[in-house]
């Protein structure tokens, strides 16, 4: 028991840190802020034929073409109208082929805070049973009285989605807009 009790002490420790705290309809979730590359308002958004539907398109990201991905439909979510606070977050992914990190935009509903989250107040992801994996859920913070989903924004997209992903044409210059 003591050594269990010192291993997820351990795994907390590795957690805790600063997030950037924001919301899929009630639920609240917290990506860690050295992944985030900045927020930005919900900008008209090219769409790609035959992509997964949870990817939404591309947008031209001062001159970089970046995915981005509804996380809305990646957890299987219903869809719902923009707000004036849906934004796309842009994040730091790290690609499994190695090289240069992806630049990927997700489109949450609106962005909260950012908050320092000490290991005391992170707990291990419970067992939803069998066959039920979360890898990309580093744990639950309990903050103000709430809980918070950490996630592991590298692990969200599968290496599969991610290699999807990386065919697009992110990371090459767009054409220059013609004045």
């Amino acid at each position: 028991m003591v050594k269990g009790a010192e291993t997820a002490r351990a795994q907390a420790a590795g957690r805790q840190g600063k997030y950037l705290v924001f919301h899929l309809g009630r639920e609240e979730f917290a990506v860690a802020v050295l992944k985030v590359r900045e927020i930005m308002g919900l900008q008209e958004i090219t769409e790609v034929p035959q992509t997964p539907h949870y990817v939404r398109g591309v947008i031209n990201l001062r001159g970089r073409v970046i995915p981005v991905v509804d996380l809305r439909r990646k957890f299987g979510m219903p869809d719902t109208e923009a707000t004036a606070r849906t934004c796309i977050v842009v994040l730091q992914v790290r690609r499994r082929t190695g090289g240069d990190p992806l630049l990927m935009g997700v489109i949450v509903d609106g962005v909260s805070e950012v908050l320092t989250i000490h290991e005391q107040d992170i707990e291990d992801t419970p067992s939803f049973g069998d066959g039920v994996e979360l890898p990309y859920v580093l744990g639950l913070a309990k903050v103000k009285g709430r809980v918070k989903i950490l996630l592991d924004i590298d692990q969200v997209m599968t290496a599969q989605e991610l290699a999807g992903l990386e065919h697009l044409p992110a990371g090459e210059e767009a054409a220059p807009a013609e004045a």
